[in-house]
């Protein structure tokens, strides 16, 4: 599929920023308004706590085709992504890609954002291949269960997905076509544990199943050996491994074809004996599914049954235009139909596909710019 693209581009601008890692800023702005004035720590602690008071989030539950919050209320999740965490820690740098702190949260929440996807690795969950202990572990998920209740505390929704995996002694690098057995179970118990007490973070069972078919996602084992080399855990195995914890959050499950085709979902979904799991697109510009026909065809039926969100959304998958165009259809088309979404993508890559030129909310060209208007206009 032509997704595979995006990918690799992705892979490259990171290998090249890599080169020139910027420890974060000291004085970071409060919000984009702000963005000359220096952040005390007084100030931080005063703004979440205002943030929180204004924005109490209620926790979130699947009610037939709707997400709604514990007061009945419909939630229509609208955010970004923030990469790093699937990736930084694998590559001995760190665990985050950017500023963590209140004051880059508060500047998210500044767009008007009320919700932040977020892809972990793996091996970083679980301490393994030779990841350093200083990075991973229990030192790393202490760093994202930190991140996120930072989040919450500013009026904000998280999704915490496994992203990047591999089986046996193979580091995770990337998407893998489907979840492994040797690790998965694991870190999704982690996972699962760490959260299960939250439910206003929903746990993603994996990110972009990819060159698959729709038995393979679901089934796992013999069902993929057509097309993976190692025993994979398909998603009745993942989401059994993330209820084993006794987690009733909300879990998003992506579809195949680096999670933008839902075409099969509904027939193939895994059951929950909780009825909590909503259907994971990833939706770009160029995609084979990228236009309001396509999702009229094959996600609004999705839609019309279970709660939808486009996990990662943007212009286009290989970054080749800064404008608008596409993700204002696929925005609009998603609010017509209370389906959530998170733009990708919350760092200063200097791409495309870059929301920010700062971490202080300055939006980078023409797609930050009109994302950020669209959310703040909806708030």
């Amino acid at each position: 599929m032509i997704a595979t693209t995006r990918g690799s581009v992705f892979l490259a601008a990171v290998a090249a920023l890599l080169l020139v890692v910027q420890a974060p800023r000291a004085a970071e702005s409060s919000a984009s308004s702000n963005a000359s004035r220096p952040t005390t720590s007084a100030t931080v602690r005063s703004m979440s706590t205002l943030a929180a008071r204004r924005h109490p989030l209620r926790p979130l539950h699947v009610k037939g085709h709707r997400l709604r919050n514990s007061a009945g209320r419909i939630v229509q999740l609208r955010g970004v992504n923030r990469a790093g965490t699937e990736y930084a820690c694998i590559q001995g740098w760190g665990i985050f890609d950017g500023p963590s702190g209140a004051a880059s949260v508060q500047a998210i929440r500044s767009w008007g954002a009320n919700f932040v996807h977020l892809g972990l690795n793996e091996d970083c969950i679980l301490g393994i291949n030779g990841v350093s202990s200083t990075r991973s572990g229990s030192t790393y998920m202490t760093a994202i269960k930190r991140y996120v209740n930072r989040l919450h505390s500013h009026g904000m929704y998280a999704e915490v997905s496994l992203m990047w995996a591999a089986p046996g002694g193979n580091q995770a690098t990337e998407h893998p076509r489907i979840n492994d057995r040797d690790h998965a179970p694991a870190a999704l118990k982690r996972i699962a544990n760490a959260f299960k007490k939250d439910r206003r973070t929903i746990i993603g069972l994996s990110s972009e199943p990819h060159e698959i078919s729709w038995a393979c996602w679901r089934n796992g084992g013999s069902s993929c050996s057509a097309f993976v080399g190692y025993d994979a855990l398909g998603m009745r195995g993942a989401l059994k491994a993330v209820r084993s914890t006794g987690a009733r959050n909300v879990v998003s499950v992506p579809g195949i074809d680096w999670a933008n085709n839902l075409s099969g979902w509904w027939a193939w979904r895994p059951k929950d004996r909780i009825g909590q799991l909503v259907a994971e697109a990833h939706v770009y510009g160029n995609n084979v599914c990228g236009t309001p026909t396509c999702f009229n065809q094959h996600y609004a039926p999705v839609a019309r049954r279970r709660p939808v969100v486009f996990g990662e959304a943007g212009e286009t998958y290989d970054d080749s235009s800064c404008g608008h165009a596409n993700i204002s259809r696929i925005m609009n088309w998603a609010d017509a139909r209370r389906i959530g979404y998170a733009a990708w993508v919350w760092n200063t890559w200097g791409t495309c596909g870059s929301l920010i030129e700062s971490y202080d909310g300055t939006p980078a060209h023409d797609y930050g710019t009109w994302v950020r208007a669209h959310l703040r206009s909806l708030r």
